[in-house]
Parts: C-alpha cells; structure tokens; sequence
C-alpha cells in the first residue's frame, strides 16, 4: 500500500466512526436542506444514492424531485469501471447490487446533469472521502469531460475534517450540502 493509501485508510477509518455517530445522533429531517437547493434545479437529471450503512439519506429530496423529473441511482458495472446511473422512481422494484446496494430491476439508462455523491469525509476544498473504490472519481472525470455536470456531497456537517488526502484521480465536488447548510467550496 502507498503513502498516501496508508493515510486514506487510517483517516477513512476514524471519520467512518464519526459518520456512525453523526448518523445515530439525527432524526427525520436530514434532507430539508438538499430539496431547498434541488428545487433550483428542477426537471434536471438527477442521480441520488440508496443509503447504505451511516450514509446520509436523500430519499426525501429524491422522492420530491423525482415528481418533477428523471431520478436514478448509481450501478456498480465493474471494478475499474465508471459508474452507470438507472432510472428509479418511488416505489419500483429494486435488487441487491454490488457492495450492497439496492438497484433498480429495470435497466433503464440516465445520463444525469446533477450527482448526489455519498461521502465518508470532505474538507472545505471541495475533495471528498470515500469507500475507496474511486468509482465516483472515474465517474465525475467522464462526466465532466463531455459536458456539464454538477457534484453535490451530501453528509451530515460532522463530517467535515481539515483535509482529505488527495490523489491526481480525486475529483473535488461543486458544492457540499449538510443537515445544516450549503458550503461552496474554496477555491
């Protein structure tokens, strides 16, 4: 393992606990703050995420916004691979995928215009912390690369530490919403 991978792990490990404890902590309500900025964007291709473990659920913002336009979720097609999005909906039929998240059945296709991106940590630059896959980095890269798009971290505010090692690959998000607010990243 490198440096720099040593490092992830050691800190990816301690804000995995601060996660745990941020996520017992919070009630209903968590993704108020998310539909307020989503509202902005409505009708624009959306990609949220079906929480897993401690992540921070954006069910409410994307059951909300999927009444005004296309919602999907991420699939994981392969190691080393960009992630696909397939359209979701409230209520439709959904499968384990890889890692154990759920996934729609039907295989239906979405380039989406705006991700909502779980995170493990996130430092006021804007870089983010994950599981270590570098699905989200290849993703964003790809995306970004052949035309718009828009990154929001979403994580409980506890989260934030004071830099996240950051590698070439890392993809920094556009903007970060929390239970408590938005942060615009600095430059």
């Amino acid at each position: 393992m490198s440096d720099i991978g040593a490092l992830k792990a050691k800190a990816r490990a301690a804000a995995l606990a601060v996660r745990q404890a941020a996520h017992e902590a919070h009630g209903p309500g968590r993704a108020g703050v998310l539909s307020s900025l989503l509202a902005g964007y409505r009708g624009v291709p959306l990609a949220g995420y079906m929480p897993m473990r401690s992540e921070i659920p954006p069910l409410a913002a994307m059951e909300e916004a999927a009444a005004h336009g296309s919602v999907c979720v991420p699939v994981i097609i392969g190691k080393g691979q960009p992630l696909k999005f397939a359209r979701w909906e409230p209520g439709c039929a959904m499968r384990a995928g890889a890692f154990g998240a759920e996934i729609p059945v039907s295989e239906d296709w979405i380039t989406p215009q705006i991700l909502i991106v779980p995170l493990v940590a996130f430092d006021a630059r804007g870089y983010r912390m994950g599981y270590g896959g570098g699905f989200y980095d290849r993703t964003l890269e790809g995306l970004r690369a052949s035309g718009s798009v828009l990154a929001v971290g979403f994580a409980y505010a506890a989260q934030q530490v004071d830099a996240v090692p950051v590698e070439d690959t890392d993809q920094p998000l556009d903007l970060i919403v929390t239970e408590a607010g938005v942060i615009t990243p600095e430059s």
